[in-house]
Protein backbone atom coordinates (compact mmCIF):
# COMPACT_ATOMS: atom_id res chain seq x y z
CA UNK A 1 0.00 0.00 0.00
CA UNK A 2 1.35 3.10 -1.14
CA UNK A 3 2.39 5.67 1.87
CA UNK A 4 3.41 2.94 4.38
CA UNK A 5 6.79 2.88 5.80
CA UNK A 6 8.79 -0.16 5.23
CA UNK A 7 8.87 -2.24 8.31
CA UNK A 8 12.33 -2.72 10.14
CA UNK A 9 13.89 -5.97 8.68
CA UNK A 10 15.37 -6.94 12.50
CA UNK A 11 11.27 -6.21 13.86
CA UNK A 12 8.89 -4.22 15.09
CA UNK A 13 6.37 -4.88 18.36
CA UNK A 14 2.78 -3.22 19.15
CA UNK A 15 1.20 -3.66 21.97
CA UNK A 16 -2.58 -3.15 22.22
CA UNK A 17 -4.65 -3.06 25.54
CA UNK A 18 -8.65 -4.75 25.57
CA UNK A 19 -11.23 -1.53 25.91
CA UNK A 20 -11.16 -3.07 29.44
CA UNK A 21 -7.54 -2.88 29.84
CA UNK A 22 -7.67 -6.16 31.42
CA UNK A 23 -6.43 -8.12 28.84
CA UNK A 24 -3.01 -7.17 26.29
CA UNK A 25 -1.82 -8.67 23.14
CA UNK A 26 1.50 -8.14 21.86
CA UNK A 27 2.78 -8.61 18.29
CA UNK A 28 6.00 -8.70 17.04
CA UNK A 29 6.97 -8.40 13.49
CA UNK A 30 10.11 -10.21 12.08
CA UNK A 31 11.86 -10.67 8.53
CA UNK A 32 13.32 -14.13 8.32
CA UNK A 33 14.02 -16.20 5.22
CA UNK A 34 12.22 -14.11 2.52
CA UNK A 35 9.02 -13.80 4.49
CA UNK A 36 7.54 -11.92 7.58
CA UNK A 37 7.08 -13.86 10.65
CA UNK A 38 3.89 -12.49 12.79
CA UNK A 39 4.13 -13.80 16.19
CA UNK A 40 1.64 -12.46 18.98
CA UNK A 41 0.42 -13.71 22.62
CA UNK A 42 -3.15 -12.20 23.74
CA UNK A 43 -4.05 -12.48 27.59
CA UNK A 44 -7.17 -13.35 28.70
CA UNK A 45 -7.90 -15.42 25.63
CA UNK A 46 -4.65 -17.18 26.73
CA UNK A 47 -3.57 -17.92 22.98
CA UNK A 48 -0.49 -17.44 21.23
CA UNK A 49 -0.06 -17.64 17.01
CA UNK A 50 2.22 -17.72 14.65
CA UNK A 51 1.63 -16.37 10.79
CA UNK A 52 4.14 -16.78 8.25
CA UNK A 53 3.30 -14.12 5.50
CA UNK A 54 4.88 -13.51 1.79
CA UNK A 55 6.68 -10.25 0.90
CA UNK A 56 3.65 -8.83 -0.42
CA UNK A 57 1.59 -9.80 3.07
CA UNK A 58 0.12 -13.09 1.64
CA UNK A 59 -0.81 -15.55 4.62
CA UNK A 60 1.08 -18.44 3.65
CA UNK A 61 1.08 -20.71 7.12
CA UNK A 62 -1.60 -20.18 10.72
CA UNK A 63 -0.52 -21.84 14.01
CA UNK A 64 -2.38 -21.50 17.18
CA UNK A 65 -1.69 -21.90 20.33
CA UNK A 66 -4.20 -22.37 23.23
CA UNK A 67 -2.61 -24.31 26.55
CA UNK A 68 -0.32 -26.89 24.74
CA UNK A 69 3.06 -27.08 23.14
CA UNK A 70 2.30 -27.98 19.91
CA UNK A 71 -0.05 -26.32 17.82
CA UNK A 72 -4.02 -26.65 18.49
CA UNK A 73 -4.70 -25.71 14.72
CA UNK A 74 -1.86 -25.12 11.87
CA UNK A 75 -3.29 -23.97 8.65
CA UNK A 76 -1.49 -24.03 5.50
CA UNK A 77 -1.58 -22.74 1.60
CA UNK A 78 0.18 -22.59 -1.49
CA UNK A 79 -1.65 -19.45 -2.22
CA UNK A 80 -4.57 -21.45 -4.03
CA UNK A 81 -5.21 -25.08 -1.37
CA UNK A 82 -5.22 -24.78 2.13
CA UNK A 83 -4.76 -27.82 3.96
CA UNK A 84 -3.79 -29.10 7.95
CA UNK A 85 -0.13 -29.99 9.37
CA UNK A 86 -1.66 -33.45 8.72
CA UNK A 87 -1.79 -33.07 5.30
CA UNK A 88 -5.66 -32.69 5.23
CA UNK A 89 -7.06 -30.07 2.43
CA UNK A 90 -9.37 -28.14 3.57
CA UNK A 91 -11.80 -27.45 0.57
CA UNK A 92 -14.10 -25.29 2.07
CA UNK A 93 -11.52 -22.90 2.47
CA UNK A 94 -10.74 -22.86 -1.31
CA UNK A 95 -10.70 -18.82 -2.35
CA UNK A 96 -9.46 -17.75 1.47
CA UNK A 97 -6.91 -15.11 1.47
CA UNK A 98 -6.73 -14.38 5.12
CA UNK A 99 -7.47 -15.48 8.39
CA UNK A 100 -9.00 -13.80 10.85
CA UNK A 101 -9.83 -15.12 14.99
CA UNK A 102 -12.01 -11.85 16.26
CA UNK A 103 -9.79 -10.95 19.38
CA UNK A 104 -6.52 -9.20 17.76
CA UNK A 105 -6.07 -6.04 16.07
CA UNK A 106 -3.58 -8.58 13.77
CA UNK A 107 -6.77 -9.49 12.39
CA UNK A 108 -6.24 -6.38 9.78
CA UNK A 109 -2.51 -5.81 9.83
CA UNK A 110 -2.17 -8.47 6.48
CA UNK A 111 -5.22 -6.86 4.49
CA UNK A 112 -4.31 -2.58 5.40
CA UNK A 113 -0.34 -3.80 3.77
CA UNK A 114 -1.48 -5.24 1.21
CA UNK A 115 -4.35 -3.67 0.29
CA UNK A 116 -3.47 -0.81 -3.06
CA UNK A 117 -6.94 1.03 -2.86
CA UNK A 118 -7.24 4.72 -2.24
CA UNK A 119 -9.42 6.42 0.27
CA UNK A 120 -12.96 6.18 -0.65
CA UNK A 121 -12.41 2.88 -2.26
CA UNK A 122 -12.93 -0.48 -1.22
CA UNK A 123 -12.19 -4.42 -1.46
CA UNK A 124 -13.30 -7.55 -0.49
CA UNK A 125 -11.72 -10.21 0.91
CA UNK A 126 -12.25 -13.86 1.86
CA UNK A 127 -12.01 -14.60 5.26
CA UNK A 128 -11.43 -17.99 7.40
CA UNK A 129 -12.80 -16.89 10.83
CA UNK A 130 -11.77 -19.18 13.76
CA UNK A 131 -13.09 -19.59 16.60
CA UNK A 132 -10.45 -20.05 19.35
CA UNK A 133 -12.42 -21.83 21.80
CA UNK A 134 -13.94 -24.73 19.01
CA UNK A 135 -11.34 -24.24 16.27
CA UNK A 136 -14.18 -24.28 13.96
CA UNK A 137 -13.58 -22.29 10.98
CA UNK A 138 -16.41 -20.07 8.82
CA UNK A 139 -15.66 -18.56 5.71
CA UNK A 140 -16.68 -14.89 5.42
CA UNK A 141 -16.69 -11.89 3.49
CA UNK A 142 -15.47 -9.07 4.48
CA UNK A 143 -15.46 -5.95 2.85
CA UNK A 144 -12.31 -3.28 3.55
CA UNK A 145 -13.23 0.43 3.14
CA UNK A 146 -10.44 2.81 3.18
CA UNK A 147 -12.12 5.87 4.42
CA UNK A 148 -9.16 7.79 4.63
CA UNK A 149 -5.14 7.84 3.92
CA UNK A 150 -5.30 6.35 7.69
CA UNK A 151 -8.33 5.53 8.17
CA UNK A 152 -9.93 2.09 7.74
CA UNK A 153 -13.46 -0.08 8.30
CA UNK A 154 -14.36 -3.24 8.45
CA UNK A 155 -17.80 -4.66 6.96
CA UNK A 156 -18.95 -8.13 7.27
CA UNK A 157 -20.31 -8.41 3.81
CA UNK A 158 -23.26 -10.85 3.93
CA UNK A 159 -24.91 -9.02 7.02
CA UNK A 160 -23.81 -5.63 6.18
CA UNK A 161 -22.71 -5.00 9.28
CA UNK A 162 -19.43 -2.64 10.58
CA UNK A 163 -17.43 -4.75 12.55
CA UNK A 164 -14.72 -2.26 12.95
CA UNK A 165 -13.48 0.67 12.77
CA UNK A 166 -9.35 2.03 12.74
CA UNK A 167 -6.91 4.46 12.40
CA UNK A 168 -3.50 2.89 11.29
CA UNK A 169 0.27 4.15 12.48
CA UNK A 170 2.84 4.79 9.67
CA UNK A 171 3.75 0.94 9.04
CA UNK A 172 0.08 0.23 8.84
CA UNK A 173 -0.85 -1.59 11.75
CA UNK A 174 -4.19 -0.55 13.64
CA UNK A 175 -3.66 2.03 16.40
CA UNK A 176 -7.10 2.04 18.47
CA UNK A 177 -9.95 -0.77 17.09
CA UNK A 178 -12.69 1.13 18.33
CA UNK A 179 -14.68 -0.36 21.50
CA UNK A 180 -12.35 -3.36 20.82
CA UNK A 181 -8.74 -2.45 21.78
CA UNK A 182 -6.42 0.40 22.44
CA UNK A 183 -2.57 0.89 20.93
CA UNK A 184 -0.37 1.51 23.58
Amino acid sequence: MSGLAALPADGWTARWDDWSGENTEELTLRWENEAWTASGVVTGENIQYVVRLSPLWEVRQFLLFRDLDEPDLWLGTDGTRWGEVNGVHRDELTGVSDVAFGCTPFDHVAPVRRLSIDPGATATLTVACIDIETLGIVVRERRYERLTERRWRVIDSALDVELCAFGVDDFGLPLDVEGAFRRR
